[in-house]
């Protein structure tokens, strides 16, 4: 049986002119901006886009077919940020601006410490189970006991 591949990522609409238009989707830690001709949809050819988030310079990296990839891992916090996107393109430079919604950085040794925290909880309450049924099979066994030699006593 061959596995389905997993749904796209939503394509989220950033910011667009006369012009281009900026789309991105998120692709683990990477916001992947393609910059299209508004018109007809087809890729920029320049590679001459840079971003900013929230006023801060960002690296981004250029890939095929218009795209460019923003890691957002070393981005503080999370929320709505505003982007400001200079494109060189054609012979002149667009300046879009856009906002868009990061989700709260995820790690992987957070997920796996929460994983281990609820691991720990369910062996906690499970022990404590044992323990008070362990101390109520010996309170009642004892009783029983007491029963019996009270019994062989008269």
């Amino acid at each position: 049986m061959v596995p389905t591949p997993p749904p796209p990522p939503p394509v989220i609409s950033v910011a667009h002119s006369a012009l281009l238009a900026i789309d991105a989707t998120r692709n683990g830690d990477l916001l992947e901006l393609h910059v299209k001709h508004a018109g007809n949809n087809v890729p920029i050819d320049g590679q001459n886009v840079t971003v900013s988030v929230d006023g801060k310079n960002q690296t981004v990296t250029p890939e095929p077919e218009g795209t460019f990839a923003l890691s957002t891992k070393d981005l503080p916090g999370d929320g709505e940020r505003q982007l400001d996107i200079v494109v060189g393109h054609d012979g002149i430079r667009e300046i879009l601006t856009g906002k868009i919604t990061l989700p709260k950085a995820s790690s992987v040794a957070g997920d796996l410490w929460h994983d281990h925290q609820q691991m720990a909880w369910w062996v906690l309450n499970i022990g404590v189970v044992l323990v008070a049924v362990m101390a109520f099979s010996r309170r009642s066994s004892k009783a029983a006991a007491k029963e019996e030699s009270e019994k062989d006593d008269e």
